[in-house]
């Protein structure tokens, strides 16, 4: 397995690919990899030749109070993963090998992008299009792996493919969870005993919102209310949102009728984690 930090290296490895007809497949992470990053390293090594994983922290999508500089960063257990797993490749540049001194062009969305985290992040969905569509130009997967557990990225990016004509396949893959129930992410290393021992109310909230819908509940209120009574009832949870959507434009339904996300952020401490299930038609 290699490792590059410029695009021309990138460019180059994926070129004497194509000329031995290999497919290739992307899986864009901002690093310090966890089972739910390895899940998308290996669906992708099923389905193509070779795997290309970019390890790259986005200074484009977090705000200026956000945890830019803080978070966690770890290449050499990242790479290791990596290999593990069967990558072919790490791409892992430095910011000013993505954006150049006077760089000015962005990827912008005028829908699915205003709520859910786009109402608290507002600049958040404008610097994840740019970074994927620069990942999408420089790599030129046939296939790129992406979470459920960021189920409005997910949404986000399978739009902006269609819009912008890439002619890649966005594979959806599942939440990834701790035994306990807590979805697997990099900001779980925030969280110190206590913390972390709350943050289960996200899990066992949707699962409650679940199980209601199951049952035959149908509308959103009282599914969101629900929801919402069972993270109120941690003292260390602050809710940052609890919407009930339609799947295709994550716009917020009263009645549940087509598919939907369940879709939560909460607070544990300084700490913002989301979670989320999906109901298909």
């Amino acid at each position: 397995m290699k490792i590059a930090e410029t695009i021309r290296e990138v460019r180059e490895q994926v070129k004497k690919w194509r000329q031995e007809g290999l497919s290739v497949g992307l899986v864009p992470t901002m690093g310090y990899l966890h089972e739910g990053h390895k899940s998308l390293i290996d669906r992708a090594v099923q389905e193509n030749d070779r795997v290309v994983v970019s390890v790259f922290v986005n200074p484009m999508q977090f705000g200026p109070k956000e945890d830019l500089a803080s978070y966690p960063r770890d290449l050499k257990r990242d790479a290791a993963i990596c290999e593990e797993a069967g990558a072919a490749l790490v791409f892992h540049p430095e910011p000013e090998e993505m954006y150049h001194d006077d760089f000015s062009s962005y990827v912008d969305m005028n829908t699915l992008t205003g709520g859910l985290c786009g109402k608290s992040r507002p600049i958040h969905f404008r610097g994840v299009c740019t970074v994927v569509a620069k990942l999408f130009h420089i790599v030129t997967p046939d296939r790129a792996y992406f979470g459920q557990k960021d189920a409005q990225q997910l949404a986000v990016i399978r739009h902006m493919v269609n819009d912008l004509n890439f002619g890649i396949e966005i594979v959806g893959c599942p939440i990834i969870r701790e035994k306990d129930g807590l979805a697997k992410s990099s900001r779980n290393t925030y969280l110190d005993a206590q913390e972390r021992q709350a943050a289960l109310v996200l899990s066992r909230a949707l699962k409650e919102g679940r199980r209601r819908m199951d049952e035959g509940e149908t509308d959103a209120g009282n599914i969101i209310q629900a929801i919402t009574e069972i993270i109120e009832s941690e003292p260390l949870a602050k809710i940052d949102y609890v919407e009930v959507v339609d799947w295709n434009t994550l716009e917020p339904v009263s009645e549940i009728q087509d598919a939907v996300l369940v879709a939560i952020a909460v607070y544990i401490g300084k700490t913002r984690l989301i979670d989320n299930f999906i109901v298909s038609e």
